[in-house]
């Protein structure tokens, strides 16, 4: 059992940002549900270690940017299954609504030892993509 059941991650437009997260998850072997015609404001992706990520557009969202500055979420790190994935996600990332962080230190910008691609939507979400 994994410590961790699910993240829900709420966007101010889903039309906009599902198409970046689907493509992000999927590229790291996530599987996306099929979209529930009863609740049209969100998506579900599942990993093989039980844990989903939902992505939703709630009514109840204020503003139509995440500030990963302000007190709350800074960045969401997701393992990456191989160095081959994580350079294939690192060429694709802008053509799919992501932006490279720390471009100048790929793929070491978190240290030596550490290997992971810094991207950033259109929103401010961060994520970190981390190789074992």
């Amino acid at each position: 059992m994994t410590a961790l059941h699910h993240i829900e991650l709420w966007t101010a437009d889903l039309a906009t940002a599902e198409p970046a997260w689907d493509w992000l998850l999927t590229t790291l072997g996530w599987v996306r549900d099929a979209v529930d015609p009863g609740w049209p404001h969100g998506r579900i992706w599942r990993h093989g270690s039980g844990v989903y990520l939902v992505l939703e557009a709630s009514t109840a969202v204020v503003g139509d940017r995440h500030d990963r500055l302000a007190p709350g979420l800074n960045h969401l790190a997701l393992r990456c299954p191989d160095r081959d994935t994580l350079d294939a996600a690192r060429a694709e990332a802008d053509r799919h609504g992501w932006r490279e962080l720390f471009a100048d230190r790929y793929p070491h910008a978190g240290g030596a030892d550490h290997t992971a691609l810094y991207l950033e939507n259109e929103e401010g979400f961060e994520v970190e993509l981390v190789v074992a």
